[in-house]
């Protein structure tokens, strides 16, 4: 936030300089160069963010409770998760890889949910939670690093290859794993990042 409490937006078509104010709910700033769209205050963004957060948490649960990956090769099956790929990676001598793995695909998804609903949560009675600021600064920052989508896209490739010498079946987590990647990306989506400061100045200054 610059200093004085004056928040500015830069059109991405113009780059035209703009001072920003509060919107009500539903309305959406334009440029007042060419007309394209600053920034929005969605309808319902918050519950939306927040319902797709909790989503997100209840499905990685339910990723790491169940198999992501059963293997049948020379009558021997295997079952794997997120949490046993990790640990094999740094069992076989790769714990670079290993920490990478429960890094990006376990500990980034769950924290980056859980701060979208610290944050989001509470603005939708208006207030704003202790260090909600510092926590949607770290959201911004972080959220390159939410590699869900990269991972399963990894693991589609890998099963090109290891369709030739076993017998591949998706479990539960795989599935589980499909669908939450579709609820982080709707939850990262639901909400921009000057409608959330937007939104913490008026919970802040109510």
């Amino acid at each position: 936030m610059p200093a004085g409490g004056i928040h500015r937006s830069v059109c991405h078509f113009c780059d035209t300089l703009h001072e920003s104010a509060p919107l009500e709910e539903g309305m959406a700033a334009r440029c007042q160069r060419c007309g394209a769209v600053l920034y929005q205050n969605r309808s319902a963004s918050l519950v939306r963010v927040t319902a797709f957060s909790t989503a997100a948490l209840i499905l990685m649960v339910v990723v790491n409770a169940f198999p992501f990956l059963v293997m049948d090769a020379a009558s021997i099956r295997t079952s794997l998760n997120l949490i046993s790929a990790a640990r094999a990676l740094i069992d076989q001598g790769s714990p670079i890889l290993g920490v990478a793995l429960a890094l990006f695909t376990l500990i980034s998804p769950i924290a980056m949910a859980s701060g979208l609903i610290y944050v989001c949560g509470p603005l939708m009675f208006g207030r704003a939670a202790p260090g909600a600021a510092v926590v949607a600064k770290w959201l911004s920052k972080t959220e390159p690093w939410n590699m869900v989508e990269v991972f399963l896209l990894g693991v589609l490739v890998s099963l090109l290859k290891l369709a030739k010498v076993a017998d591949v079946h998706f479990g539960m987590g795989f599935w589980a794993f499909g669908v939450l990647m579709l609820c982080m990306a709707a939850a990262m989506a639901g909400i921009d990042r000057d409608e959330l400061w937007d939104r913490l100045e008026v919970a802040k200054s109510s």
